[in-house]
């Protein structure tokens, strides 16, 4: 195809067919203004301030909605077009209020700076401004809609980004008003994207109102650690502190967005319970110690605990969102100890098929090849919270005609058209994902496999959520072998920011670096709880709220003898059952890598400094193993540490494992069963900590039963009515507000994990008494 040629400025350039005329200026480093144009959007071409003169034309045009055509000549600082866009500047300032010294947006304002090259000193416009009222539109962005100069980028980004049209235009001219129709909160998961899109200040980071300047502030790279994309942020920093965090242009993860979740959970990082010194229980009591006390105390009980009771005494639980290095250093410890007993995966219900898992689970694909799938079925995962930019990744593929199916035995609104959902109504997905490889099934069973026999690119992805269920050997081998037969590729959605990492670096029971296997396999995270250990070492979590059971893992660490906690908090409960606090730095605050979920290693350093003597964690983990006396733990910097892991992976030859799992689990349609929900506000112990994002609908939403109208109605609840939910008679009940949902099945009652209520509950997939409070 013959590639058209035109001039810009006197620059001769071969573009893209097609191309409009504002992207072919930019491939030439001409910059033409504009506020309501954005490459990731669609053309609205109403701020106009993108007018330039195209020869031959009887008037200036918009570069942002003018296609190229073969000879086209075109001038973006010639005298017409220039007396255009300072036209067009003095319209748009008309209404616009002079108070930057007080907006947020001062500093970094698309219209100061384009008002820098085309405003004016004087104004021909002598009648009063307009002022708009403001709305409330939640907890996270302030609004200043007096000073919306209505160039529409939050509605676009709403209607074709987000999948929610949550804000919208009404009036006309000057009275046009932007916001949402109802006075409701914004509550995509990408809202804070629109305070990036405003070119003015009319929407803001409402965390970060009247924290700091721009110019005051210092910008460092990072990777974000609330799931397993691994998007790449901005960190803003001043005076040491995390002001803000935004995004970083990154295609082949999170383009040019980031989630909520990523955005505003830096207030975590200046919660009151972040922990800044050493401390040791002494007699009860709490003393705070010096790093060199407190390590030497930590070495010297360790040893002391394996001598005489043996090296499986000791439990080594990690977090999913460990570093590399973290997690490679403390496995290289508890192995040199004598033990496998060394895990991450703390939500993990059954582990039968362990050794079939990849090297490193990943999604198996990457985020431009999923936006090009034509068939896409999700098992076991509401992947809008779990990973909301792999649910906009998945939205423009549906956009483009993939066909996406939901397995599942709690559907959940997607912001994709979902093109058929295979209920798992009686909470067996072996028996659904068996009836679908062996050619049984409903009508929608059927839709489903011809959509995949049909399709070329085809994937199976299986939820964060489906790790939860008590037979998911058996199902992820079901899911296995229905990819196999129709040819798709096939993964995971893990928990955490890095558990391909961490699994690499072999913190894994069964498994050391790089998938090798070890001859005794120790026990899981959950099977260290259940058979308690005289002492654990507990790294960047918090396992009553992270673990699987809670009330399991809780209290196995009050029975235990010795816990030492290496974390960036230190709350009530911890409190209770720790011996040694050992304050650690936060991903913004420490040099390390993520592997991202499609398998991207990502190095970062550190931003800033942790409060007081807070330590990074692979210096702690370095130094402790000095103290047991672990050959090679001389590392001088994080580099050391990579080169080291990536080293060993290169001389394993992994290979995992065949296994034939079968379905265990049998449940009664007469009872109730207890599904987990972990919401996506409550993943990690930096969220939860996160203010803010607690105040969203989603985070008060979350904290609710969730049953079925035939369960309703047996127990003669209604919506919204306070229920008391109990396990068994050892366990306290759980209290919450019910809320009736008619695509349950009529056995399953779904409850909110990891937050303060949720401690008491002994494990998921048990059934329930449930009753008015």
């Amino acid at each position: 195809m013959l590639m058209p040629t035109i001039k810009i400025d006197g620059k001769s350039i071969e573009v893209e067919p097609g191309q409009m005329l504002i992207e072919a200026a930019e491939s030439v480093d001409v910059t033409v203004p504009r506020f309501c144009y954005h490459k990731k959007l669609s053309i609205a071409a109403n701020c106009r301030m993108c007018l330039v003169e195209v020869e031959g034309a009887p008037k200036v045009v918009p570069a942002c909605a003018t296609p190229v055509s073969d000879g086209m000549v075109v001038n973006t600082r010639s005298t017409k077009a220039i007396t255009a866009q300072k036209a067009v500047m003095e319209f748009l300032l008309i209404n616009h209020p002079l108070d930057c010294p007080i907006c947020d947006q001062g500093g970094q304002c698309e219209l100061q700076d384009v008002a820098m090259g085309y405003g004016s000193d004087l104004s021909t416009f002598s009648e009063g401004k307009r002022a708009v009222p403001d709305q409330d539109i939640g907890p996270l962005i302030q609004t200043e809609m007096t000073r919306c100069i209505h160039c529409t980028r939050c509605v676009r980004f709403g209607d074709e980004v987000a999948g929610i049209r949550e804000m919208g235009a009404t009036g006309r001219g000057e009275h046009v008003r932007i916001g949402t129709f109802l006075e409701k909160s914004i509550d995509s998961n990408l809202s804070g994207n629109v305070i990036d899109l405003c070119p003015v200040g009319a929407l803001t980071s409402k965390p970060f109102r009247y924290r700091a300047r721009a110019w005051e502030m210092t910008e460092r790279d990072a990777v974000a650690s609330h799931d397993c994309l691994g998007s790449n942020v901005h960190v803003h920093i001043r005076r040491n502190v995390v002001q803000r965090v935004a995004p970083r242009e990154n295609e082949v993860l999170n383009e040019v967005w980031l989630s909520d979740r990523d955005r505003f959970s830096y207030e975590g990082y200046n919660s009151s319970e972040r922990l800044s010194q050493p401390q040791i229980k002494v007699d009860g009591e709490w003393k705070t110690v010096c790093w060199e006390k407190a390590l030497s105390h930590v070495a010297n009980k360790t040893a002391s605990i394996a001598q005489a009771s043996g090296p499986d005494a000791l439990g080594f639980i990690a977090s999913p969102n460990a570093t590399v290095e973290e997690a490679y250093l403390l496995q290289k410890i508890a192995r040199f100890i004598g033990t496998n007993n060394v895990d991450h995966r703390l939500r993990l219900a059954d582990t039968s098929a362990q050794t079939a898992m990849p090297q490193m689970p990943t999604i198996g694909i990457t985020m431009p090849e999923l936006e090009q799938a034509e068939c896409v079925v999700i098992i076991g995962g509401n992947i809008n919270d779990e990973v909301p930019l792999i649910a906009q990744r998945l939205r423009k593929a549906a956009l483009a005609g993939a066909k996406i199916f939901l397995v599942d035995i709690d559907p959940r609104d997607q912001i994709f058209d979902v093109a058929g959902v295979i209920p798992v109504s009686e909470l067996d997905y072996v028996k659904v994902i068996n009836d679908l490889v062996g050619d049984q099934g409903t009508a929608d069973y059927k839709a489903l496999r011809e959509a995949l026999n049909a399709s070329q690119k085809k994937h199976i992805l299986l939820g964060c959520a489906l790790q939860e269920h008590p037979d998911f050997g058996a199902v992820t081998m079901a899911a296995k072998q229905l990819a196999d037969k129709v040819g798709a590729t096939y993964g995971f959605v893990t928990s955490g920011a890095n558990t391909a990492g961490v699994s690499l670096a072999g913190c894994l029971p069964h498994r050391a670096v790089g998938g090798a296997t070890v001859p005794n396999p120790g026990l899981s995270a959950l099977e260290m709880f259940k058979n308690p250990r005289k002492a654990y070492w507990v790294l960047g979590n918090e396992p009553e709220h992270d673990s699987l059971e809670p009330i399991t893992a809780l209290s196995a660490l009050e029975q235990a003898e010795f816990v030492v906690c290496v974390s960036p908090f230190l709350s009530a409960t911890m409190h209770s059952y720790a011996d040694v606090v050992l304050p650690m730095a936060l991903p913004y605050e420490t040099a390390g890598a993520f592997i991202s979920g499609t398998g991207q290693w990502q190095n970062f350093t550190a931003g800033t400094d942790g409060p007081g003597e807070t330590k990074p964690a692979w210096k702690i983990l370095r130094v402790l193993g000095n103290l047991l006396e672990v050959p090679g733990c001389d590392y001088l910097n994080t580099q050391m540490v990579r080169a080291a892991i990536r080293s060993e992976v290169e001389s394993v030859d992994f290979r995992p494992e065949s296994v034939a799992v079968n379905s265990a689990t049998k449940f009664e349609s007469s009872k109730l069963y207890c599904l987990p929900y972990v919401p996506q506000y409550s993943v990690d112990g930096v969220v939860r900590r996160a203010t803010s994002l607690q105040k969203t609908h989603s985070a008060v939403q979350a904290r609710v039963v969730r049953l079925s109208a035939e369960a309703a109605k047996a127990q003669n609840l209604t919506d919204g009515q306070m229920v008391s939910v109990k396990q068994n008679e050892e366990t306290q009940a759980i209290c919450l507000p019910c809320q009736i949902d008619v695509s349950l099945p009529a056995n399953a009652v779904v409850l909110p994990w990891a937050i303060k209520e949720s401690i008491v509950l002994r494990a998921p997939y048990q059934t329930v008494e449930i009753q008015p409070a």
